[in-house]
């Protein structure tokens, strides 16, 4: 069932925050998957939130964003496959219905009344009769009058436009298998499952007995370190747990571990807000839906809580022009994370594998556009590294459409075998996002200056800035990771053995063994 926070403070963000859309022509590249995403992306320009019109129905946008609407036009047939196999709840008829409208109001009335006006201007100009001259100056307001209802309408079809057009999604990586989660592709299968001559528990169990996860009510708090905490339910609500003894240890080593391991491949490490402006949120793709929202926003602000450092590391360059030679940026980024997980229930959801709090250590890439299938590949491969290297069995998966979410052009899955909850869970992705943020957050870098095989120069006979392109992928979500640790390495006498690559951040514990009571 979906999670409601007892404080009126929090609380998931309203269906009606949605991106912006400004008209905005730019240039195609020649092919077609790679074309589509530069159609569908933005530009930023952040706006004030105006007062609303009374009446007026359209939600203002707080920022703009630039799409080539003419292209999807253009592309119709593309743009709707598109759509359809994302299983995508965007309108394209709506959106370019709206967009021939704006159109028809800005070429043929706007601009035919303000010629009219430009008319009378002239005339005004020459020697007239008072009476000729007073009928001038009335024909003038009346079409100055007609001009700014014109006008005001022209403003809120634009509006009305870009709430419409910010659901369409971003176009798809031709080998993308079409379909549901069902019809992901296996890549790679990696290890084998551990066999166990003994009867397993799962993580709660583990945690419950080894003293290192309390998840339940307790009656009434004791003194004594080696009893219950607390009551973590009436604290927090559910869905939240306390970390203790050992754990604690293991979530501090899965962190520095991971950090210092991608690191060594080039990654600048950092530690980001975990309070963002909501057009943040947005502007990296993340569209409040309805009651299933994943976010919590911050009542009376316009601030959210991160469901992912993905979010305040996309930000970090967000109106700027990057050199071409300081590409590409490699971010480790280490956060708390915040997500309401509306609509989760069951038994997959059992004990930490879905939790409304958790840490994670994130990768974000921002690279040129020819280099981001091959740094999606870089980033996959990190993380297989990171989880052989724990002995863990996982898969990796090419997802399917559906599952792709509105910013990937394509995503890969890694799903790790959990033998106490008795199936594979997804521990970490990857997505490659081609310029559908950085559009949106209005990163750019300037191509190195080169001989005469580009004809366009900006300003100063600069090259025009393009969009880089940013990916991100999971290094380690703390509570998955545990899960996989806690039940992998669990032996029969109900101890728990510390994976080897970990021991150095754990002070040298080797061994989680069962607390005397």
């Amino acid at each position: 069932m979906g999670f409601r926070c007892s404080s009126p403070i929090f609380r998931p963000l309203s269906k009606t925050l949605t991106l912006g859309l400004l008209l905005s022509p730019h240039k195609q590249p020649s092919l077609l998957p790679l074309l589509l995403p530069r159609a569908l992306s933005a530009a930023p320009a952040f706006q004030p939130t105006p007062s609303p019109i009374p009446g007026d129905t359209v939600v203002k946008p707080q920022w703009k964003a630039a799409i080539d609407f003419k292209w999807i036009r253009d592309n119709k047939a593309a743009v709707a496959v598109n759509v359809k196999n994302r299983n995508s709840n965007a309108n394209l008829e709506l959106v370019l219905d709206l967009y021939e409208r704006m159109l028809n109001v800005q070429k043929q009335e706007v601009e035919g009344l303000r010629a009219e006006r430009n008319v009378v201007a002239n005339k005004m100009k020459g020697k007239l009769e008072p009476s000729e001259r007073q009928k001038l100056i009335e024909e003038g307001k009346n079409l100055k009058e007609g001009l700014v209802t014109l006008e005001e309408d022209l403003l809120k079809l634009m509006d009305e436009l870009q709430q419409e057009a910010q659901r369409i999604p971003n176009m798809t990586h031709p080998e993308v298998p079409v379909g549901g989660e069902d019809c992901s592709m296996l890549r790679k299968m990696i290890g084998s499952p551990r066999e166990f001559g003994f009867p397993i528990k799962d993580h709660v169990q583990l945690g419950k007995d080894l003293d290192l996860i309390e998840f339940e009510a307790a009656a009434e708090v004791s003194c004594s370190s080696n009893e219950v905490i607390g009551n973590v339910s009436g604290v927090s609500g559910s869905k939240f747990y306390y970390l203790k003894n050992e754990a604690v240890l293991l979530e501090m080593a899965l962190i520095n571990w991971t950090i210092t391991e991608v690191m060594r491949r080039g990654f600048t490490p950092l530690i980001t807000p975990e309070i963002v402006r909501s057009s943040v949120v947005e502007k990296c793709g993340f569209q409040p839906r309805g009651e299933n929202t994943q976010v919590y926003s911050i009542e009376g602000s316009d601030q959210c809580l991160i469901g992912t450092a993905e979010i305040p590391v996309g930000g970090i360059h967000m109106d700027s022009i990057l050199t071409e030679s300081a590409l590409p940026l490699k971010y480790v980024a280490y956060s708390h994370c915040f997500r309401t997980e509306a609509g989760a229930a069951g038994t997959a959801t059992r004990g930490l594998y879905r939790v409304h709090q958790f840490s994670k250590v994130e990768m974000f890439i921002l690279c040129r556009p020819e280099e981001s299938d091959s740094y999606h590949e870089e980033l996959i491969g990190i993380e297989e590294d990171l989880f052989s290297s724990l002995g863990f069995h996982f898969k990796t998966l090419d997802m399917a459409s559906v599952d792709l979410g509105a910013p990937a052009y394509r995503k890969f899955d890694v799903e790790a075998w959990m033998p106490g909850l008795g199936r594979f869970g997804e521990i970490s992705s990857a997505s490659n996002c081609t310029d559908y943020q950085s559009r949106r957050l209005g990163i750019r870098y300037r191509p190195e200056a080169s001989s005469s095989t580009n004809p366009q120069k900006g300003k100063g006979n600069l090259a025009p800035p393009q969009f880089v392109h940013t990916l991100n992928a999971t290094a380690c979500a703390v509570p998955r990771m545990m899960i996989c640790l806690l039940e992998n390495y669990q032996q029969e006498d109900g101890s728990v053995i510390v994976p080897e690559p970990l021991r150095p951040f754990t002070g040298g514990l080797e061994v989680i063994t069962p607390k005397s009571r």
